[in-house]
């Protein structure tokens, strides 16, 4: 026993002594959890950032809204109260509504249509807007596509969402598209989902297989669609006010270790979004509580069709606008 305390007691002098051997201390805020890919990424980035600036940067990752709820951080990120954060797009958008183009269901073909739309001249203008309101804008980050579940029905044609009560982020664009389908979207922080599905204050939600799973969701639903309707993905911002601090070859150590962070969380996007499906489909066969569903050409391009039906309500360029939605769709 007091070995124990003692080992505890080293290595938490040990993170002391390096904490204050760093010039600058870098708190990273995020909702998730370790096991998605923003929480191995945000690790993959401390440990790169820490080796590139020498320790001259402590970088300290909080997972599972320790520090903030995604509605809060932005607030904090501006006071610098904590210097780097990677809320949803949804969290910026009523500053930069054009970043809910993101949010438009069955937009975009496949990841890879996804990351030339970011890395191209769309991601650029984005960027660019949000750089305006005062952030440091690093990259985008993936989580994957989106997935329906319901304790109520399965939902396999449009109309078999009608009168369900959907969980969303604070996004017009995804409380137009559960309405376009009959839905009534409820706007509920991702802290709370779990307790409110269980209750039953929902139906069901939208998420990806990674959040699905890691916040046990398909415990408390019974049917799940693979719909692969909508993206959901992460601005990664960080404080002008410590960015600004640090001398010219930390910025730069900054940039090296977010353009690495975003290889990384790419990759592992795709291998967890994958690997947790395979986990969420085990339950389901070995409990047979939960039903899984795939979506075939037909039911899928019915839900295509009646959830695009909202695109030209966010023509308006004081909402998303018309040129960039087709500057999207035409990327090739």
């Amino acid at each position: 026993m007091f070995r124990k305390v003692l080992l505890s007691t080293i290595a938490a002098a040990a993170m002391t002594t390096a904490a204050s051997a760093a010039d600058f201390v870098l708190k990273f805020s995020h909702v998730v959890s370790e096991n998605t890919p923003k929480g191995q990424a945000a690790l993959f980035f401390e440990k790169r950032l820490e080796e590139l600036s020498k320790g001259k940067i402590d970088v300290q990752v909080y997972p599972n809204s320790q520090l903030y709820k995604d509605k809060a951080v932005l607030k904090a990120i501006k006071l610098d109260s904590v210097q780097m954060a990677c809320p949803s797009f949804s969290k910026f958008t009523k500053t930069v509504p054009q970043l809910a183009l993101f949010d438009l269901p069955f937009l975009f073909r496949d990841m890879e249509h996804v990351h030339k739309v970011q890395d191209g001249e769309v991601g650029a203008k984005l960027k660019d807007l949000v750089a305006a309101k005062g952030f440091v804008v690093l990259d985008y980050w993936d989580n994957a596509f989106k997935q329906l579940t319901s304790a109520k029905k399965a939902l396999l044609m449009p109309e078999d969402a009608k009168g369900q009560k959907f969980r969303i982020m604070s996004s017009k664009v995804l409380e137009e598209q559960f309405k376009a389908v009959g839905a009534n979207p409820q706007v509920m922080p991702f802290s709370e989902v779990y307790s409110a599905l269980q209750q039953g204050v929902i139906d069901g939600q939208e998420n990806t297989n990674s959040n699905i799973y890691t916040k046990k969701f398909y415990e408390v639903q019974k049917y799940m669609t693979l719909s692969n309707h909508g993206y959901l993905g992460y601005l990664v911002v960080m404080s002008k006010k410590f960015y600004n601090s640090l001398p010219k070859e930390l910025q730069e150590a900054v940039k090296q270790a977010m353009k690495e962070a975003t290889a990384k969380e790419r990759e592992l996007a795709a291998k967890l979004d994958k690997e947790q499906l395979g986990k969420i489909e085990e339950y389901a066969k070995n409990t047979g509580k939960l039903k899984i569903y795939n979506l075939d050409d037909k039911q899928k391009e019915a839900w295509r069709k009646v959830m695009s039906t909202i695109y030209p309500k966010f023509y308006d360029n004081n909402t998303i606008g018309k040129d960039l939605i087709e500057a999207a769709q035409n990327t090739k």
